[in-house]
């Protein structure tokens, strides 16, 4: 048995070019526009068993240049997607001619902390996304088309109401109603997947500060998203680089939206419990 994993380690270290360099987070404090400091690394919570004594944003794991355009939203490619979302906040749409303003006020007050606190389990109790609740929004009180998960439109909404909350900490709820949902979505986190038999923690926890080609690979954490990813010179959602690791381990994914991945997460934003939400971040 021991040889039988060692042997498959090795041809998945062999099949994603991990190299053998190892490289610590960046010794840096994130700081944008100079005013508002983010806490980018913090003792890990009580429910990773130890699994992670410290846990660090993705932020520290980047080039220089790479950190930089996130200090400052003028040079954060983000701002384009965030300024074209905030628009959106206030257009009416639907039968009903309304837009969110209309409902829900000034975005800056009536979104303070909802990236914070997301995935959610709902009042019937569902665990539902940021992107649940804004085509719930949609359908139910606009009787406007609910938007694609990962469309323009969607990536757009989801920067602007993610901005509300930079800087203040990340603060899922993983117990009472929530508990089962995070159950599954660790499981899932640990579930090895497709020909290279990988999951999440092969990257992220036990391989977290090594390369893999020419990625340093992090923790994974997802307080930075929605981000700007330069190699899509695009935003990318959650659920959407959810979609990619799966693929990368040759597997069949599970589709942006779906129950299994609004388990994992909540399980994943639950390991940057200590983390300050990014708001727009920036990766290669």
């Amino acid at each position: 048995m021991l040889r039988t994993r060692a042997t498959t380690a090795a041809a998945v270290a062999l099949a994603l070019g991990f190299g053998p360099a190892m490289a610590e987070p960046a010794d840096a404090e994130l700081v944008v526009n100079e005013e508002l400091t983010i806490t980018t690394k913090a003792p890990a919570a009580a429910h990773l068993d130890g699994a992670l004594s410290e846990i660090y944003s993705g932020w520290l794991f980047r080039e220089d240049e790479t950190r930089a355009m996130q200090m400052d939203d003028f040079d954060n490619p983000m701002f384009v997607y965030a300024e074209q979302g905030m628009d959106a906040w206030n257009t009416a749409e639907g039968s009903e001619g309304k837009s969110c303003a209309d409902c829900h006020g000034a975005i800056e007050e009536s979104m303070k902390g909802v990236r914070a606190v997301m995935p959610k389990v709902n009042a019937a109790g569902a665990l539902w996304s940021m992107e649940d609740y804004v085509n719930s929004c949609r359908t139910e009180r606009m009787g406007a088309e609910a938007w694609k998960w990962n469309s323009d439109q969607m990536k757009n909404m989801t920067t602007a109401i993610s901005l509300q909350s930079r800087g203040m900490p990340v603060a899922v709820q993983i117990d009472g109603p929530a508990a089962e949902f995070w159950e599954r979505g660790k499981e899932m986190y640990y579930t090895r997947f497709g020909q290279l038999e990988m999951s999440c923690a092969s990257c992220h926890e036990l391989n977290a500060g090594n390369y893999i080609r020419a990625d340093h690979l992090s923790q994974g954490q997802i307080n930075g998203f929605p981000l700007y990813r330069l190699k899509d010179a695009a935003p990318v959602s959650i659920h959407q680089r959810f979609v990619g690791c799966v693929r990368d381990t040759r597997a069949e994914t599970f589709g942006a939206g779906s129950q299994e991945f609004r388990e994992l997460e909540l399980y994943v934003a639950s390991r940057g419990l200590g983390l300050d939400i990014e708001g727009a971040g920036v990766r290669p």
